[in-house]
């Protein structure tokens, strides 16, 4: 053993906090499907997708309501007093089910909240147009399967940006920049994800062993946006691809001041959401491990939560997700500190 392990071994008191491990402590598991956190300072907010809640977590676990009854709840940020929150609706009676209605709320600091229609914005100008999915090659026996950019809406990330808001939507496999006014604009489209055709996934989509090697272009699904250092943007893609738990998603980024569109890591099991402090990005992965950090493009596992679904950075360095049970139970929030978690009982409704 060297003698800088015997001094660690003796003298604990001088170890510095980044040497100690981060300890993960269990908050609530009066949540059903979070999928969305929001965080200031001590104060957390989450987006209960099963209970259509909006709450405020109170220093004993519970969750108090801030706003209730939201359809099809996800996406959630705040920005000083305004919040800003996505809510869709489902129509169950078709085969497959689909989302007739999508849109952001939000909420100024006296309470009022104003609807912003993307599902419509989505109907007169499909951004996505222009990308082709399936096997594109006309000479593939799976050629058939080729199309362009559906009409469809999603609304699944919020963050803010400036005195806007940006929306990541799964469905429109775009980003939108919205105003407080209820403009909306285009700023990114994510590209199309090409994946080669194996047995198993040819066998997946319905087709024959003549497609085994042929290129699938999937959808990209963006499923979470964050702003980082110099104001870039972040964003998760979780491709709609037969076998979600494989490891085709990504992270992106947009430079604000060129809009040039990179990407900065993949390899990621079902990303849902993302948060950025101390220039980290951690990624939620719902089929992963948990809660991953990309730093410098390389990416590490930070905290192991089968389930992981949410996750929000604070300045003060704790880290908070979210879970999902698949098997049908409660979900779960979560703190990943190395010292003393506070939260804020006050609620700014």
């Amino acid at each position: 053993m060297s003698t800088l392990s015997v001094l660690a071994l003796i003298t604990p008191a001088l170890a510095s906090a980044a040497d100690r491990t981060p300890v993960v402590k269990e908050w609530s598991t009066q949540l059903a499907a979070p999928f969305s956190l929001a965080v200031e300072g001590h104060r957390l907010l989450v987006a209960d997708g099963g209970t259509g809640i909006v709450g405020q977590l109170q220093p004993e676990g519970s969750i108090a309501p801030i706003v209730e009854g939201v359809p099809g709840l996800a996406g959630l940020a705040t920005r000083g007093s305004w919040m800003a929150y996505g809510s869709s609706v489902e129509d169950f009676a078709s085969e497959p089910p689909v989302i007739t209605e999508s849109g952001l709320n939000i909420r100024d600091p006296r309470g009022g909240t104003r609807y912003v229609d993307l599902r419509a914005y989505e109907d007169a100008n499909n951004p996505d147009s222009g990308n082709a999915y399936g096997v594109t090659d006309p000479t593939s026996c799976a050629a058939g399967t080729a199309y362009t950019g559906l009409y469809d809406s999603h609304v699944y990330g919020v963050t803010a940006w400036h005195r806007d808001w940006l929306v990541a939507d799964a469905a429109s496999n775009a980003v939108y920049q919205v105003t407080d006014k209820g403009e909306v604009s285009t700023l990114a489209v994510l590209p199309p994800v090409a994946v080669t055709l194996t047995a198993e996934t040819a066998g997946m989509l319905g087709l024959g062993e003549c497609a085994i090697g042929d290129v699938y272009f999937a959808e990209p699904v963006p499923t979470g946006v964050a702003v980082g250092p110099g104001g870039a943007i972040y964003i998760t893609t979780l491709p709609g691809f037969p076998g979600e738990s494989a490891s085709l998603g990504a992270l992106w980024r947009i430079d604000s001041r060129t809009g040039a569109l990179s990407q900065v890591a993949s390899g990621f099991s079902g990303p849902t959401s993302l948060s950025i402090a101390a220039n980290r990005v951690y990624v939620a992965e719902l089929f992963g491990d948990g809660i991953s950090i990309v730093k410098d493009g390389q990416v590490s596992p930070f905290a192991a939560l089968p389930g992981a679904v949410g996750v929000a950075a604070s300045s003060n360095g704790t880290v908070w997700a979210s879970t999902l049970d698949f098997a049908g139970g409660p979900g779960k929030l979560v703190s990943i500190a190395k010292g003393e978690v506070k939260v804020q009982a006050h609620l700014r409704r």
